[in-house]
């Protein structure tokens, strides 16, 4: 097997001395285009993709990384931003953490402000942006290295990190179906995440493996924070026939449900089951205590960093998830 082309191979192939490949890769104005397109054709031919250690060979680099995050949990980010930072801090990393919304119109354009005035040696995506159309069309644009956290499109695109969302979903779910639950109540996430949409499809493949009937009135919209959390607790709550238990998508949302139970004196777990997802601090804080699933978010966000710095060809690394039992799961009152 041929051993990775580097940047030398590069410059050898196109003609061009090492210097040239680097002014190229990060963008400097002053290249000729009929050298730009030697560079280009010697890039396709030796199947060459710019990476951060082949940036640090050629001399150009910039010795920074950027974290760029859109998401409405603080918890969630935080365990991120750590992941990131405690990889970046023992390599000699400088790393950039950068929020954006990928609601906006110039969200691309903001992404290539970013780089071009940092002059980064390569990106972090984490969910939304990590499946954002004009962020990757800006970044493939840029031929800029980067890795993706939690994709749910385009797995081929780039490098990628992530865990079995359906799994887990399907796997808290069954756990509320073997204590007896047959009206379990859903709180979707945020629409912009593709992982969203992956534990709707791991809660429903489980009714369904169970032979419950899926009931489309018993799921609500949520947007990963507290306070859609209570929004659709209310709901579910004040159904002529409630759930008997709440899988809301993350910790966030699932201490709005509790908040609500606690409110109307419904007792958790006796009246009502709640379990959440991603295992953040708040789930060990709240009362009762939440069963959740234990998302590996800064062991993803470190592992890609880790493959972001190191290079290398294209790789998809799954992390495993964990089932966490504390105290908000109990049979039913009801067992019909």
């Amino acid at each position: 097997m041929n051993e990775r082309a580097n940047i030398r191979d590069v410059a050898d192939l196109a003609g061009v001395a090492v210097k040239t490949v680097s002014r190229m890769m990060n963008g400097h104005p002053y290249v000729r285009e009929e050298t730009r397109e030697k560079i280009e054709r010697a890039m396709k031919e030796l199947d060459f993709r710019p990476s951060v250690a082949a940036r640090i060979l050629s001399g150009a680099k910039s010795n920074q990384i950027a974290l760029i995050y859109d998401n409405h949990s603080p918890y969630y980010m935080f365990q991120i931003q750590t992941g990131c930072w405690d990889f970046c801090k023992e390599n000699g990393i400088r790393l950039i953490a950068q929020p954006v919304d990928v609601n906006d119109d110039d969200v691309g354009d903001q992404v290539r402000g970013l780089i071009m005035e940092t002059h980064v040696d390569g990106i972090i995506l984490s969910s939304p942006v990590t499946d954002c159309e004009p962020v990757l069309r800006t970044l493939d644009a840029l031929n800029i290295p980067f890795v993706r956290i939690s994709p749910g499109t385009n797995h081929a695109l780039t490098s990628s990190v992530f865990m079995d969302d359906a799994q887990a979903a399907d796997d808290i779910t069954t756990h509320l179906i073997n204590f007896g639950h047959r009206r379990i109540g859903f709180i979707k996430g945020h629409g912009s995440h593709m992982a969203s949409d992956e534990r709707m499809f791991g809660y429903r493949r489980a009714l369904d493996r169970a032979g419950i009937a899926f009931e489309p009135g018993l799921v609500h919209e949520g947007e990963f924070d507290l306070e859609s959390g209570i929004r659709a607790a209310s709901k579910l709550l004040s159904m002529a026939k409630p759930p008997t238990a709440i899988f809301a998508s993350n910790d966030d949302m699932a201490a709005g449900v509790l908040a609500v139970a606690h409110e109307r004196g419904i007792t958790v777990p006796d009246l009502l089951s709640v379990v959440g997802f991603d295992d953040t601090p708040l789930a060990r804080t709240v009362w009762p205590p939440l069963t959740t699933i234990h998302q590996p978010m800064a062991d993803l966000a470190r592992t890609a960093t880790a493959i972001l710095v190191g290079g290398g060809d294209i790789t998809h690394t799954r992390l495993p998830h964990q089932l966490i039992e504390r105290a908000s799961v109990a049979p039913p009152k009801d067992t019909e």
